[in-house]
């Protein structure tokens, strides 16, 4: 493993860490904050900065997305996505010590998966982490892209008040934006700050702004978990996926390779998937949820 791998997955853990407790405190700023109106982006997002919470969480993840991008530019988008992917475990964690969410035994049974999957996977990287892999095709990466982008508006435009569907749109728009910034950093060396004029920092933009008031919304609709959770799924499967579908990062020469990387992405996807308990039906609240609070409290 290369030295600036080595510290792309470095940034990639802080990223898994940071972005969790941006998105609690959104959570909590975007349910004290007026009804966001997708027909008014501007006006409701200036509702939403109203709510310090929400602005704090805010501030927390453009501070993880800086991390993120760095990681990106550094390391394989497979491995750096699978990272990230493995902190969504701390989210059941923090948000019980912190918001007063309980965590079941479910939640401790994907820790033990993730762990798992994460140490398959590790044992899998041998030509994977010996660079960036950040080279593209430009028709495939179009393909992937566009594919994406379109994926995420209808899943919005048919979810619009269900909370579950708009947090898969929110994470299809935000994987769009993750594959065009790894395909923007293999223009630094050449383009230095001018990549900042590239036609694929557009895409960023939209992409992220829009899968931002997306999400503020799924917020709104729904539960903090298994939201937070399904909007993590949705990016980190979708951009998995772009690192050999559009930057072609090789995949394990032998039979029983394959078999033991695609295992840990299942372990992965897997425990990302129990991190959600189920709604209950008479409270519409996760199960052994205490009374809301107007921000994180002190463990006991």
């Amino acid at each position: 493993m290369s030295f600036s791998v080595s510290i792309g997955l470095g940034l990639a853990v802080l990223t898994a860490f940071t972005s969790v407790a941006g998105f609690l405190y959104k959570f909590r700023g975007a349910r004290e904050a007026e009804t966001v109106d997708m027909r008014r982006p501007v006006r409701s997002s200036i509702r939403l900065f109203r709510s310090p919470l929400y602005s704090l969480g805010i501030v927390i993840a453009l501070g993880s997305w800086m991390l993120h991008v760095g990681a990106l530019a550094l390391a394989p988008i497979s491995v750096v996505q699978s990272v990230i992917a493995g902190g969504l475990v701390l989210l059941t964690i923090v948000a019980n010590r912190l918001f007063g969410i309980a965590v079941p035994r479910r939640e401790w049974i994907g820790v033990a998966l993730m762990a798992l999957g994460l140490a398959f996977l590790a044992a899998t990287l041998h030509g994977v982490t010996n660079g960036a892999h950040s080279h593209y095709n430009p028709t495939r990466l179009a393909i992937f892209i566009g594919a994406v982008s379109l994926a995420g508006l209808a899943v919005a435009g048919l979810a619009r008040r269900h909370a579950l569907g708009l947090a898969v749109a929110s994470g299809l728009l935000w994987a769009a934006s993750d594959t065009s910034i790894k395909a923007l950093s293999s223009h630094l060396h050449k383009l230095g700050i001018a990549v900042l004029i590239h036609p694929l920092v557009a895409v960023v933009l939209v992409a992220s702004l829009l899968g931002l008031l997306i999400s503020a919304r799924s917020l709104q609709l729904g539960d903090a978990v298994p939201v937070i959770a399904l909007t993590s799924v949705a990016a980190n499967i979708t951009t998995i996926a772009a690192g050999p579908l559009t930057f072609r990062e090789p995949m394990p020469s032998t039979g029983l390779g394959l078999a033991v990387r695609l295992l840990a992405f299942v372990l992965v996807i897997s425990a990302a998937a129990l991190t959600p308990p189920p709604a209950s039906e008479e409270s519409g609240t996760e199960p052994g949820v205490r009374p809301p609070v107007a921000g994180p409290t002190a463990a006991a």
